[in-house]
């Protein structure tokens, strides 16, 4: 292939791409208002076990809420459904990142709670498919990845938005091999998908009683797309004037949120998506690990909450998947709650996490079967949820850091 084939293959490759695009965003600018649950009955919840030790530690969790929803559910206001098939073994099957058949059984449910699923790579045993979760992100438009993170012991008390959507993963499986030596790959800034991000964003400051939104960007080198998110986002603080904003790049705020000294300022961030990858996992890692991490994947219409690790393929194949710990389920377990109007058993089971395993631990996970299996830690978690004790609890809990 010539220079000149190489140039006209790109544009081809690249008009395509671009058509794709602006239908995509010209779909946003007329979307409607956010789902009222309230107003849905049944409820369904779909469950999804993915891979590895995602169906036990999401079966641990679906064994929780179900016992804390168990009124809802005997009056048939809460169903819940199991969604098979998002294994890498059904997808490599099919050659989808979602088969349609498990595509439509999710979209047949108005939440899901989600195990890990495994993301082939690059010359890998699988198919180098597109991650599961990118695909149910882009097929829901779960635009919003909600983070949170608090560390009382560090005065931490942060709540990452993370654009879901758009940056480096919407055509993250798209990218082309120009020529032998040149690899392309693509990076979509939008200005209604960053807009919605970043209204979040305030919106939760302004509903939770937060007082300052921090955005991250690399706008002073990438300056078109990143450049776009920061204007957008100065455009969007002149109607919150009630909460002030600031601006920082992504290098430096990976150094800041690891400064004891400056990180208890920060509050609510907001992100295009690879730079919320990163600096959650990072933020994750300084509450105690990603495996105490749970996330919130919302859309207009649809939510997914879900374990931010991985699937953990080893401990199955050394027969340790039952002593795995479900805390990052029970997390997005909490956030699901409070989403779907469940706001006070959210929080409680938000408070539990904190004593059963950071304080109390009287059941212990370890990995091993030197420790509770995931089910045992959920019932633990689950009792205390229950305590009439419990905000006492978790003040002692508080009170000893």
């Amino acid at each position: 292939m010539t220079n000149q084939e190489a140039v006209r293959k790109a544009a081809d490759y690249f008009a395509k791409l671009a058509e794709g695009q602006i239908e995509r965003v010209e779909a946003l600018k007329s979307e409607g208002a956010f789902v009222d649950y309230s107003l849905i009955d049944p409820l369904i919840i779909g469950v999804i076990g993915g891979d590895g030790i995602g169906p036990m530690i999401s079966d641990a969790a679906r064994q929780v809420v179900e016992e804390l929803l168990s009124d809802e559910i005997a009056s048939g206001k809460v169903k819940f459904r199991s969604i098979e098939g998002l294994t890498i073994e059904n997808r490599a099957q099919h050659m989808q990142s979602i088969p349609d058949d498990v595509l439509e059984q999710i979209k047949s449910c108005h939440v899901t709670l989600k195990g890990p699923t495994t993301t082939p790579e690059t010359g890998g045993e699988w198919p180098n498919l597109e991650s599961a979760n990118v695909g149910m992100r882009k097929a829901l438009d779960l635009f919003a990845n909600v983070r949170p993170v608090r560390v009382p012991s560090e005065g931490i008390d942060w709540t990452f938005f993370r654009e879901n959507t758009e940056g480096l993963y919407v055509l993250g499986s798209q990218g082309f091999e120009l020529t032998d030596d040149i690899s392309i790959d693509f990076r979509v800034i939008s200005t209604p998908g960053s807009d919605r991000i970043i209204r979040a964003a305030f919106d939760h400051a302004r509903r939770t009683g937060k007082e300052r939104v921090t955005v991250v960007t690399k706008a002073n080198i990438v300056k078109s797309g990143d450049g776009r998110f920061l204007r957008v986002a100065e455009r969007v603080s002149r109607d919150y004037p009630d909460i002030s904003w600031d601006g920082w790049y992504i290098d430096i705020m990976t150094a800041k949120l690891l400064d004891k000294s400056r990180r208890s300022d920060f509050q609510v961030f907001v992100l295009p998506n690879l730079y919320g990858d990163i600096l959650t996992d990072e933020a994750a890692e300084i509450q105690g690990g990603v495996g105490t991490a749970g996330s919130a994947n919302i859309g207009k219409r649809y939510a997914m909450f879900e374990a931010v690790h991985g699937s953990a393929p080893r401990m199955v194949t050394e027969g340790r998947a039952q002593y795995a710990d479900p805390s990052s389920v029970l997390k997005a377990a909490g956030l699901m709650l409070s989403h779907i109007g469940y706001s006070s058993l959210g929080q409680k089971v938000d408070m539990a996490l904190d004593v059963c395993g950071q304080y109390e631990r009287r059941v212990r996970v370890t990995g091993r079967d030197s420790g509770a299996t995931g089910t045992e830690f959920g019932q633990y978690v689950l009792e205390t949820v229950r305590d009439p004790q419990l905000e006492e609890r978790w003040k002692n809990y508080v009170a000893a850091l």
